[in-house]
């Protein structure tokens, strides 16, 4: 199974790329389109896809919450999709998300600033002004989405396995350069092992929505991993209730898995007049 992903500018050409790479290769491209597609049967309406997607938090305690549910309903659609094998996933911190999955083929299309904004002048009929308020205003959202859900810098090239500049290199050629670099050995090697980091990933997905849903946290502090079926929890709780009601949603949603319990209990209180 193979996957790739794609992060991207806005104006680097990066959603003609992967297109374009996904009919070379016969691919799925998972996309705001294909989310959609399959969206209401995970309890996403399209309002609620358009609000989390690719989104940083509105720093509103409701709002956050509800957001934050729906954005890992959208990484659970991403999840499953790259379980499939042969996807391409377009943006939503892709590289980020499928961290461990040592198959995956990160990639990053970029270009300088002020080609990226004439380019979107020319292709939305835009005045330049607007133009370059727009690119810069996208740019700011993604690195703010990347680094509050990530805790990662979106212009750090370590990430990505290949960058590729599209104002030094033609769309036809990144797309062969990235389709020949996907079938790297190193990569190749990784296939078959990947399906049981992903099968991981899909059930901690999975969890962090049931116990999200369920509002029985004061915040959520907790950081869940999964290895070999056996669910590691840590971060902090406000008193042995909130530890109680998630080893509850654990076992009645999966009853199978085994729990490793690391929480701390971090009692406190705010003076109303104080916050």
């Amino acid at each position: 199974m193979s996957i790739i992903t794609i992060s991207r500018e806005m104006g680097s050409s990066g959603q003609i790329i992967a297109r374009r790479l996904a009919d070379k290769l016969g691919y799925t491209l998972i996309d705001g389109e294909a989310i959609l597609r399959v969206s209401q049967s995970y309890g996403l309406s399209a309002d609620a896809v358009q609000k989390a997607d690719e989104k940083p938090p509105a720093f509103v305690e409701s709002l956050d919450t509800s957001l934050e549910i729906d954005l890992h309903r959208i990484e659970q659609i991403i999840l499953e999709y790259a379980l499939k094998g042969n996807v391409i996933i377009y943006g939503r911190g892709g590289q980020d998300l499928l961290s461990g999955v040592r198959s995956v083929f990160r990639t990053r299309i970029i270009a300088p600033f002020a080609v990226r904004v004439e380019r979107w002048a020319e292709r939305e009929w835009l005045d330049p002004d607007l133009a370059r308020i727009l690119v810069r205003k996208s740019d700011q959202q993604r690195a703010g989405f990347i680094k509050y859900y990530f805790d990662r810098d979106w212009n750090d090239p370590y990430h990505y396995d290949l960058i590729v500049n599209t104002a030094k290199m033609s769309i036809d050629m990144a797309v062969d350069i990235i389709a020949r670099s996907s079938h790297e050995k190193n990569l190749v090697e990784h296939r078959d092992s990947c399906k049981k980091r992903l099968n991981d990933l899909i059930l901690c997905k999975k969890l962090e929505i049931a116990i999200m849903q369920e509002g029985c946290l004061d915040g959520y502090h907790i950081q869940m991993s999964i290895d070999n079926g056996v669910v590691t929890l840590d971060g902090h709780i406000h008193n042995e209730d909130e530890r109680s009601a998630i080893h509850k949603i654990i076992a009645a949603k999966f009853p199978k898995v085994q729990v490793n319990d690391k929480l701390k209990v971090f009692a406190y209180h705010i003076n109303p007049k104080e916050g």
